[in-house]
């Protein structure tokens, strides 16, 4: 069994949970979210808390049981607090702008690139920083990593989108070392 999965989920106050079959319905500040219940799981609740429970010993079940318990504690933390990435743009000439319900990014390819931003999934652009929020993990995480991988911070300029919290590794060009080179040599 899982130890993370017998932990109890606790809901805070202004939260709003709902057992109906199947289908956790949680609704608070931020918004409403659904869980759909995987089968060998059963929920109760506890007052303020809810508990996940395994019916079955097979070893998917068990999978899906901390897994499960995770996901329901994701869904709370989301309509509750939220989800944020924070992503920054280096690099001369490079640019990010919100059109309606697309993000136009100019970042040295032939063309302004443009992606599709999901419904649920909120964008702020300052300068050069972009804050990506919403009550999903998995989507704002996933929407933070499609805009991360069009064009990645090089380890020689920094040029390109990084995580506010990442480290890029900076490198020594070539002619650097040349230069460090001939003066060894002397």
């Amino acid at each position: 069994m899982s130890r993370l999965g017998k932990k109890p989920i606790k809901i805070p106050e202004v939260v709003e949970a709902k057992i109906k079959g199947k289908i956790l319905k949680l609704k608070g500040p931020k918004g409403g979210t659904e869980y759909k219940i995987p089968e060998g799981i059963k929920l109760e609740e506890d007052g303020d808390s809810i508990r996940v429970i395994s019916l079955r010993q097979k070893k998917e079940d068990r999978i899906t049981y901390g897994l499960s318990r995770a996901a329901i504690s994701n869904k709370v933390r989301g309509v509750y607090k939220g989800f944020k990435k924070e992503l920054e743009l280096f690099g001369v000439g490079f640019s990010a702008n919100l059109e309606k319900d697309e993000l136009v990014l100019t970042v040295g390819y032939s063309h302004p690139v443009k992606i599709k931003k999901p419904s649920r999934v909120e964008i702020k652009i300052n300068k050069n920083e972009l804050k990506i929020s919403g009550i999903d993990r998995g989507e704002v995480g996933q929407f933070a990593a499609k805009i991360h991988d069009l064009k990645r911070a090089e380890p020689y300029k920094g040029k390109g989108f990084k995580y506010k919290d990442e480290i890029i590794k900076r490198k020594v060009g070539k002619t650097a070392l040349k230069a460090e080179g001939e003066t060894a040599a002397k």
